[in-house]
């Protein structure tokens, strides 16, 4: 009898010595491969018309993916160009984008790997970063600076902390606004888009 009491407090000893373990941590986020999810995404920007009247749009359809090594591929989905109004919406697609011949833009990035490493869930960093925006075939660089919070173990959020600018010109996108513009029977339309943007990002 006293064996199997000794039996007995030896294995709860051993059961507490392993609940009071510390909890493991968690996988770094450099390990394995990252992909966006498009329903939890958006990217938006803001057009001004007429001089004076400033308009908030999006898009809604984006996707990609960043290795391990940093290296990201995002692409915007341009057929789901929300602007609030229909008839605009099928101008941006027909007119401005040219869908049917360039469905999507591509973005391309390289993260520093070292940057994120360390990452704890619930901590976020800001990091800057530079790429490159591809429309219609025709590239241009850009920089920005982006807040990535890790909110579980394999998600993160990625927001960019203050607009990108975007040059119409920078793109060879003139001749399509000047399009928008006489189909709209605007004064003017500028040629200069800040653009935001909130990506989800899953393992």
């Amino acid at each position: 009898m006293t064996n199997i009491l000794r039996l007995s407090a030896a294995a709860s000893l051993i059961g507490l010595a392993a609940c009071s373990q510390a909890p493991a941590e968690p996988a770094a986020l450099t390990q394995g491969e990252w992909a966006v999810d498009s329903d939890a995404s958006r990217l938006s920007y803001v057009t001004v018309k007429s001089d004076e009247i400033a308009e908030t749009n999006e898009f809604t359809g984006i996707s990609g993916n960043v290795a391990a090594d940093g290296a990201a591929v995002f692409e915007i989905d341009l057929a789901t160009v929300s602007t609030g109004v229909d008839i605009r919406d099928e101008r941006m697609r027909d007119v401005f984008f040219e869908v049917a011949n360039h469905p999507t833009a591509t973005v391309t990035a390289q993260l520093d790997p070292a940057a994120f490493e360390t990452l704890a869930i619930s901590e976020a960093t800001v990091q800057p970063i530079k790429g490159t925006l591809s429309v219609k075939g025709v590239e241009t660089s850009f920089a920005a600076e982006v807040e990535v919070t890790r909110i579980s173990e394999d998600r993160v959020l990625a927001v960019s902390t203050k607009p990108v600018i975007v040059y119409a010109d920078a793109l060879e996108l003139t001749g399509g606004l000047a399009q928008l513009q006489e189909l709209a029977g605007l004064p003017s339309i500028t040629p200069v888009v800040p653009v935001t943007f909130s990506l989800a990002i899953q393992r």
